[in-house]
């Protein structure tokens, strides 16, 4: 395959097909050979792809003034900061960048004294060498020492080190290979030692889908080889606690409790295995700490959160909106766990416990509420509810740690920047931090967001945010952009982006579909959108985009729709199943071609979300989910723009690649489709500020372009 000149058009994938039968069904793939990524001819024609695009996109005359209005607005506050770690004595960590930065710095601060920066990555990075940024950040109980993870060039391939903030050197051991999705180190309570899960290390001969197998928690102490590291809670070293190759296994200490939990994820699906053990009992050989279950998969719970000696769990089991219970460390037994919160009209979303309480964040629709439930409640007792309606009418839970009474509480809308409060639990008081600083942005007049609900294909309501200038003409001409998500229950809550003004002030409309699949309304709202129930999720998506044309906020050749990564499948679904409903498309490292998802490296952990093809049900789900598999010769496609980072290590860039080869040659329209890589990045964790304003200037350009709102130089 040879690479086209970038300036006349991308370079023609070579069809090979190979053909699969799965239960009498023959599905053929003619570009399968692109899932050996790092051939050269597939890497020529990749580059010629990412060439192409770079020129095309480049050449759209509206891109760079987007650019530049994206780069102010996100220069429009000082700074960003998220809390990482509270302290009694009113000390903080944090991470923080400034608009001038491209990525985040972890500070300590002292009560009442000034902040110091801790870890900069822009200069950990090798001179020539890639980017790296803070993947998960860990302090020490006495604070004197840091584990953080490092990842290059947004791989989530991390390392982790050790600073010693008395000398502000690393220590010198590093560990590579640590498992970051599930947990982060935890440090014993005399700050000797930490916990930390870390990934098998793979010969050349292992398959790439062994990599996410027997992951291992382990213990080290300070000073030591680390290859000397003991395991202590593993498959193979844990018998009292039964887990299988495919499980994600970790180990978590809290400040105050004399206990620690082992945790038991099953690959990426919600519900978690937990057990409980005396934190003494590490210094015992791994098969000789007394394991008690908590609970087991089958009892549904998503979340937990400790507090001295009692665990808190948010269980879906017997109540599709979840309920909180509390059980025993010692002596843990989930059927007779106390309902300390029982299921009500909304969701359980999250819980978090705090030294005086455990807040329990309440989910509706796409609004949240916090609630308090102090530690010495009565049986009965009515949660209290934390009042925001002074300041904001959303808001959850950012920060709640075990030693330190209340919470700091974030507030949220879609057109307007939320503020970090810490509720006072004695005053009943929310006090402004001061941690989210005022920015010149943060409350634009003249925009508004609501709700509607849309009836979608078999009759369920389905909330869409809508959000638009005020006064906005419903005429359908109004350049649209609607997206949604709808995977692993994850709810798409508001919260403000002061970039989206350089589309909102354009006159253009931005639409959030809370679709199936989601956790909106629960767990019945995200067992409704996967498996053999995904087409919901694309299906409600379609509705909404009818609604938005129907009501004439837009029209087909003013909507665009786009999802990413799992909701890769939500947009490239609506795309195959209604293609003349969309003038264009944008795909973010998106799932294409599910049919394949359990060859890769992260497939196999998504088997419980997704499916498998080796039962029947599996693949009908898969197939009927596969937007690759449902691309038909001679259809108006509408234009489409993918993007993917290579280091993506969630979804493979051959996804992407396959897509690409196969609308290009199927569409009969004569509108572009583009595939955008960008070499230094991965699945958009840990890519720098400057990446992310290049790559929403590209998408924006290259959608104003197609819906007749700008134009492009041609050659």
């Amino acid at each position: 395959m040879q690479a086209a000149s970038a300036t006349t058009r991308p370079p023609l994938a070579a069809v090979r097909e190979v053909s699969d039968e799965y239960f009498g069904v023959k599905v053929v793939d003619p570009y399968r050979y692109m899932e050996k990524f790092t051939d050269p001819d597939v890497q020529t024609w990749v580059r010629g792809q990412a060439d192409y695009a770079a020129s095309v996109l480049k050449r759209i005359e509206v891109r760079e003034a987007l650019l530049k209005r994206i780069s102010e607005l996100d220069e429009g506050a000082p700074y960003t900061l998220s809390v990482v770690r509270r302290w009694p004595t009113g000390d903080l960590h944090y991470l923080k960048r400034l608009a001038s930065e491209n990525l985040n710095k972890l500070y300590f601060r002292p009560a009442g004294g000034e902040e110091k920066v801790l870890v900069d990555p822009e200069k950990l990075k090798a001179a020539d060498g890639p980017h790296v940024s803070i993947e998960f950040v860990s302090p020490s109980p006495d604070k004197r020492y840091v584990a953080y993870g490092l990842a290059e060039a947004g791989s989530e391939q991390t390392t982790l080190h050790v600073l010693d903030t008395t000398t502000m050197k690393d220590l010198p051991e590093t560990i590579d290979r640590i498992e970051t999705a599930y947990n982060q180190p935890s440090w014993l309570a005399d700050g000797s030692a930490f916990l930390y899960a870390r990934r098998r290390k793979l010969s050349p001969s292992d398959a790439e889908t062994e990599e996410y197998k027997k992951t291992a928690a382990y213990v080290h102490k300070l000073g030591t080889d680390v290859d000397s590291d003991a395991v202590v809670f593993s498959m193979d070293a844990t018998s009292r606690a039964p887990m299988t190759e495919t499980d994600f296994p970790s180990i978590a200490l809290t400040a105050g409790s004399d206990w620690m939990i082992g945790r038991i994820q099953h690959g990426d699906t919600s519900e978690v295995t937990l057990y409980s053990a005396p934190a003494a009992s590490l210094t015992a050989p791994a098969e000789q700490i007394p394991w008690r279950k908590i609970c087991d998969a089958k009892d549904e719970v998503t979340e937990y959160t400790v507090h001295a000696d009692h665990v808190y769990l948010m269980t879906g089991a017997g109540s599709p909106r979840y309920r909180v219970v509390r059980t025993s460390l010692e002596q843990p037994s989930f059927s007779s766990a106390r309902t300390i919160m029982p299921m009500g009209s909304a969701v359980v979303h999250s819980i978090g416990a705090a030294k005086d309480a455990v807040y329990v964040g309440l989910l509706e629709g796409a609004s949240e509420t916090v609630v308090r439930v102090p530690h010495d409640a009565a049986d009965g007792a009515q949660p209290e509810l934390v009042e925001l309606s002074a300041v904001e009418p959303n808001g959850y839970v950012e920060s709640a740690e075990p030693d330190v009474d209340g919470v700091l509480i974030e507030t949220a809308s879609w057109t307007r920047q939320g503020r970090t409060y810490a509720f006072d639990p004695i005053e009943k008081k929310l006090t402004d931090t001061g941690l989210t600083p005022r920015g010149k942005l943060d409350d634009v007049p003249g925009y508004e967001a609501h709700e509607v609900m849309v009836t979608s294909h078999d009759g369920v309501k389905v909330p869409l945010s809508i959000i638009h200038k005020s006064g906005l003409k419903r005429d359908g001409s109004n350049p649209t952009l609607a997206s949604g998500y709808g995977a692993y229950g994850h709810c798409q809550w508001p919260y403000f982006s002061p970039s989206r003004l350089a589309w909102l002030e354009r006159g253009g409309v931005i639409a959030i579909a809370h679709v199936r699949g989601g956790g909106e309304y629960g767990r019945e709202w995200h067992f409704a959108g996967r498996m053999a129930t995904k087409p919901n999720t694309w299906k409600d998506f379609i509705a909404c985009c009818e609604y938005l044309v129907r009501e004439k906020y837009t029209s087909p050749e003013k909507l665009a729709g786009q999802g990413g990564s799992a909701g890769g499948i939500l947009i490239g679904r609506a795309i195959t199943e209604r293609p003349e409903l969309f003038a264009a498309a944008v795909i973010n490292v998106g799932v294409s071609d599910a049919l394949r998802m359990e060859t890769t490296t992260n497939g196999v952990p998504n088997i419980k979300e997704f499916g498998t093809v080796t039962t029947r049900e599996g693949f009908e789900g898969l197939y009927a989910m596969s937007s690759y598999a449902h691309v038909k010769d001679g259809v108006r496609y509408p234009a489409v723009l993918l993007t993917h980072g290579i280091n993506d290590p969630r979804v493979e860039p051959w996804m992407s690649a396959k897509m690409t080869g196969r609308l290009q040659a199927a569409t009969a329209s004569d509108r572009p489709v583009l595939f955008r890589v960008d070499y230094e990045a991965g699945h958009g964790v840990g890519s720098t500020k400057r990446q992310g304003e290049e790559l929403r200037a590209d998408e924006w350009a290259f959608l104003l372009w197609q819906m007749g709102e700008a134009s492009a130089e041609t050659e």
